[in-house]
């Protein structure tokens, strides 16, 4: 065995980064022991198949590595302020930016997406889980340990670092010796299957499990936009998952599916990626729209304008996702025609993005509009994403794409369209769906602090970038001469990155404040909301609903408030509840240690893991869980307990 693999050879920084997860790490476990939390900790989450509470652990993943992503996106910053400082060299440069992109995407966005969708879409569609619970449960385990395999990299072995895109041939073995991407193909699999594991999952969930009377056209906007979402993610999610296992045989076992020799194609993995990568965008954006329209629909205390258009609209977006690949290699050689049809689809996409922001508006024109913190964040998307998009039409045009590609032109423009379209929705459905899952609001003033350090200090941060890519600074570039006065400008970004950070701590200081002194709010309409995931109690009972609820509206929550339409119509009567397990848990943490025994070629200890991963699925497949069940007269006292009925 080559124990040098096992190295991260850096700066002091680099080792006391290590140390620092270390301690951290001991910290917690000797917390855990000291409190007596482990029995806690293992029959209420570890095990849990509770939609809602595998929603929370989501989120919470995303906040954890929203700080390890952030703290990568502050060192690049401060590097290009100030190369002369020499903060990082540019192995460690490469290796920041790779592991930025891929915990921003795949590890922060989705996460946090997948979180509020489990949170919140069984309750809009009157459901009491999704329509497998267990999958559920296995879903966030494999994109957990996904997670964690990627980030240990960072303490053994050394990060991924041909970019977050891992082109061909700078991924090969020939050029990234190192372990780096060996963690890159293992870690995107294992959270990959789990993800395409949810889309199946929330897929059958949305069409087999809604309220009666709950037809397509009536179903919540959200919920719309996560089934488009999971639609997408079912179709793409497998060319990936396909062309990380040949990067794998490429790289542990010597074949040659991306070479440049023996009849491999370095452009083969260009095609794979991105034909799963540009749907990737709109699998995070997509349910981001969802999130709008209820935010804002509530908000301007109107009906959604446009629902059947908004509907028609993320088809034809879904639809068009896989049809624009090729535009993110415009400059590589192929041609009048293809660069033609594919710069035309491009263009096109902008139509029906440009029908929902058009909605938008005129659900805003004579609103009664109230100024919440996620309504402010759902306001300020709208004109910031309008920038994102107008740069990407300017990006879509083929001829002019070679002055803008691989310029900090394309970083300012996909971070205008990415932390609008993504980050900010997930803080404002966090904020938004908040009360509904703890009882209680988040501070309004401190939620409108750190929204106003945050979208200043974003246009801070991005906009210069647009000038420093027509200025032609490349993006990757680590360091440059004075003489190209890029200077001023990468310490103005800099600058607004620590903004954007102090705006984040806020943030999390808004969580702690609020969990401590705000006060309980257990009416379940905080907001004085429009849909069904509102008409139960806060936070919620493990049931969801005491009965289950008969839709006959779009707004039906709204409705039985105000329009005399009771949605609760049955007496109550007993519910069945599926059983915590832990095998999910388990499968987990074997799927982690077979990807880093496979990541070192540590054949031996892999094919243990893989037969263990084997024995606990078909356990698993033998399971008889015949759940238990919740009397009536015990959901009448906990009802009791929460503050009364249902409407």
């Amino acid at each position: 065995m080559d124990l040098d693999k096992f190295k991260v050879h850096g700066e002091p920084l680099i080792y006391g980064a290590m140390v620092s997860i270390v301690l951290v790490s001991i910290g917690i476990l000797v917390g855990l022991t000291y409190f007596k939390k482990w029995g806690y900790l293992w029959r209420e989450w570890l095990t849990t198949v509770d939609h809602k509470r595998i929603g929370v652990m989501y989120i919470l993943a995303a906040l954890l590595m929203l700080f390890r992503g952030g703290v990568d996106a502050m060192m690049m910053r401060l590097q290009t302020a100030a190369p002369e400082m020499k903060f990082l060299d540019a192995q460690h440069y490469n290796e920041v930016f790779t592991t930025h992109g891929l915990i921003m995407i795949l590890f922060m966005a989705m996460p946090f997406i997948i979180g509020l969708m489990n949170v919140v879409v069984p309750l809009q569609i009157g459901a009491r889980d999704v329509a497998f619970p267990r999958l559920n449960a296995v879903s966030f385990w494999l994109f957990f340990f996904g997670a964690m395999l990627l980030n240990i990299s960072f303490v053994v072995g050394g990060s991924p670092d041909a970019g977050w895109s891992a082109y061909f041939p700078l991924a090969s073995l020939e050029f990234s010796p190192t372990v780096g991407n060996n963690y890159y193909s293992l870690a995107l699999q294992i959270s990959g299957i789990g993800t395409l594991m949810t889309g199946v999952n929330f897929i059958v969930t949305i069409l087999k499990m809604r309220a009666p009377g709950m037809k397509l056209m009536k179903m919540p906007m959200f919920t719309w936009s996560v089934l488009i979402t999971n639609v997408i993610i079912v179709f793409a999610f497998p060319v990936l998952t396909v062309a990380l296992a040949l990067m794998m045989f490429d790289r542990l076992f010597g074949s040659q599916f991306f070479t440049m020799a023996n009849g491999g194609m370095d452009m083969l993995w260009a095609n794979l990626f991105w034909v799963w990568g540009h749907p990737e965008v709109y699998i995070v954006i997509l349910p981001a729209f969802g999130i709008y329209s209820e935010i804002i629909a509530t908000f301007a205390r109107k009906n959604l304008y446009g629902y059947k258009s908004m509907v028609a609209s993320m088809v034809v977006i879904s639809l068009l996702s896989f049809l624009v690949w090729a535009h993110h290699f415009y400059t590589m050689g192929q041609g009048v025609m293809v660069n033609s049809f594919f710069s035309i689809s491009t263009m096109a996409i902008a139509v029906p993005t440009g029908v929902k922001i058009f909605n938008w508006l005129f659900t805003l024109r004579k609103g009664r509009i109230e100024f919440t913190t996620p309504m402010l964040y759902s306001l300020a998307f709208i004109p910031i994403f309008t920038i994102g998009g107008v740069t990407g039409v300017m990006l879509a045009m083929a001829s002019a794409d070679y002055q803008y590609h691989n310029t900090m032109f394309l970083v300012a423009h996909f971070h205008y369209v990415l932390i609008p379209g993504a980050v900010f929705a997930v803080i404002a459905g966090f904020h938004y769906w908040f009360p509904k899952v703890f009882g209680f609001r988040l501070n309004e003033r401190l939620g409108k602090h750190a929204f106003w350090w945050i979208i200043i200090s974003f246009n801070v941060t991005f906009f210069p970038l647009f000038i420093l890519g027509l200025k032609g600074m490349t993006r990757r570039m680590y360091t440059y001469s004075e003489e190209t006065g890029f200077g001023p400008l990468n310490m103005l970004s800099f600058a607004g990155a620590v903004g954007l950070a102090i705006g984040f701590v806020i943030l999390v200081y808004n969580i702690y404040w609020s969990t401590r002194y705000q006060p309980r709010d257990k009416t379940g309409d905080p907001w004085n909301a429009r849909t069904l995931e509102w008409a139960t109690h806060s936070p919620i009972p493990a049931y969801n609903f005491a009965i289950e609820p008969e839709v006959e509206t779009l707004d039906p929550f709204w409705e039985a408030k105000y329009g005399n339409k009771p949605i609760f119509k049955k007496p109550l009567a007993k519910i069945h509840m599926p059983s915590n397990t832990g095998k999910p848990f388990i499968l987990g943490v074997i799927f982690f240690f077979f990807g880093f025994f496979m990541v070192f070629s540590m054949w031996k200890s892999a094919i243990v893991a893989g037969v263990g991963i084997l024995i606990v699925m078909a356990a698993m497949s033998f399971d008889r869980d015949h759940g238990f069940y919740i009397s009536a007269d015990e959901i009448a006292a906990t009802e009791k307990k929460l503050g009364g009925k249902q409407i």
